[in-house]
């Protein structure tokens, strides 16, 4: 077997540096792997706090709902222009569907009301003087024509101010806004009724142009029964109407001071 052939010192020194130098290249090429295998992108920044949640965002279906509210509807605080008290009742089967004093239709499940003296279309606070209840009505129609009643109230009033089911209550009437003035002005007329039957309310038809010859008179049949007599006096003053009013004394029905406007 042939011998090795010898490494001068010279040699084996170069292989040494040869092979460290090649360790080092190798743990560099390692080294940098390794850096860019740990690199990672900073992450994004949060999400601002400044932004509204989506339940913040306004509701504008009830913005539109409060945009539709009747403008009748007025704080309690409100200032009144005209003050009354005394009994309010209700009316409706009987009257719902037909046209009240203002030419309109009356709807009973409305919050309007009748009143024999305030101007159409003024808009009243009505309060119970025993429970607190308050609604807001505006007057759309004449009456009640019942003795010791101030107002008759739709259904849908009625149950706000807790007469519905009473009947009858004692109540506070704050005018709160109306065309005209509330105790001066208007026209005026003289009703009278209700009549059971038609001749009588014919026969005091007749008596009443006979006393009175400058007036107009007619009867009419009620929506619940009964007949009425109206009394129309010259340029629909009031006075000349309170005046055929005191004069005017029946055996049946009422008499009553109504103004037309």
């Amino acid at each position: 077997m042939p011998s090795s052939p010898s490494l001068s010192p010279a040699r084996i020194s170069a292989l040494r540096y040869s092979a460290v130098f090649g360790v080092l290249l190798v743990l560099a090429s390692c080294g940098g792997k390794k850096k860019q295998a740990k690199y990672n992108p900073p992450p994004p920044p949060p999400p601002s706090q400044n932004y509204p949640p989506p339940q913040s965002k306004p509701d504008t279906t009830q913005t539109a709902r409060n945009s539709q509210k009747p403008t009748t509807t007025r704080k309690p605080s409100a200032n009144s222009l005209y003050t009354q008290e005394g009994f309010a009742s209700w009316y409706g089967p009987g009257f719902h569907n037909r046209r009240a004093s203002n030419g309109e239709i009356y709807d009973m499940n409305a919050m309007t009301a009748a009143h024999r003296d305030f101007p159409l279309n003024s808009v009243v606070r009505v309060t119970n003087e025993q429970t607190g209840h308050s609604a807001v009505v505006r007057i759309t129609d004449r009456g009640p024509f019942v003795p010791n009643r101030i107002i008759d109230l739709s259904l849908a009033a009625a149950k706000q101010v807790d007469v519905w089911k009473s009947g009858t209550a004692m109540v506070k009437l704050e005018v709160i806004s109306a065309p005209s003035p509330v105790d001066r002005g208007g026209r005026w007329c003289v009703q009278i009724g209700a009549l059971s039957k038609q001749k009588d309310a014919i026969r005091l038809k007749e008596h009443l142009l006979e006393s009175f010859e400058t007036t107009q008179v007619i009867q009419f049949p009620a929506p619940d029964g009964g007949y009425w007599v109206r009394v129309k006096v010259p340029q629909d003053d009031k006075k000349r109407a309170q005046e055929v009013a005191r004069a005017t004394h029946v055996s049946e029905g009422n008499v009553f001071l109504v103004r037309l406007d």
